[in-house]
């Protein structure tokens, strides 16, 4: 796959985003008292660039920002959770997306349980128990509001693009 100059830009803004909503998040806690839960926020970048950009673009982001986001908290033990979850997440995303029946907010709830049974998929595989899979039922309830918030903000900002010129230079 060939980009060009403005869609390697975009992507590596988006990247940025993304990094810097992660690192926003990790320092306020959520409200929740659940463990490992986590609103979600880098996902609104995922799913606006699913959408702006297609699957091969918003995949190359995904796993831009899980590889610099491990690296950049010095924790290469939290990649593989990253792009288990993540690549769960989008993976499902993109299937739904191409199913055509659901609204953005539908993907987003998916994803967001997708990235959570991905998640819980690698702390299996670290463990070598199926321990973690008694706190999935817990993780995919809550994946129905952090996805729905997540679909929520990507919804907006697709409204905000809607009245500028900013959405035609997205597609090419």
């Amino acid at each position: 796959m060939r980009l060009t100059t403005r869609q390697l830009t975009l992507c590596a803004l988006l990247t940025a985003m993304a990094l810097a909503l992660s690192y926003l998040e990790n320092l306020f806690p959520l409200a929740v008292p659940i463990p490992g839960v986590k609103l979600g926020l880098a996902n609104i970048v995922t799913v606006f660039a699913l959408y702006a950009l297609g699957p091969r673009q918003s995949l190359m982001i995904l796993a831009a920002r899980c590889l610099l986001g491990a690296m950049f908290a010095g924790n290469m033990n939290a990649l593989l959770f990253s792009l288990l979850g993540g690549l769960a997440a989008m993976l499902t995303m993109i299937g739904l997306v191409r199913l055509r029946r659901f609204s953005v907010y539908g993907v987003s709830v998916g994803g967001a349980a997708a990235h959570n049974c991905g998640q819980v998929a690698a702390a299996v595989l670290t463990l070598g128990s199926a321990a973690p899979l008694y706190y999935l039922p817990i993780l995919l309830l809550v994946s129905l509001g952090t996805g729905t918030l997540t679909g929520l903000a990507a919804s907006g900002l697709f409204q905000a693009l809607g009245h500028t010129n900013l959405r035609y230079l997205i597609k090419e």
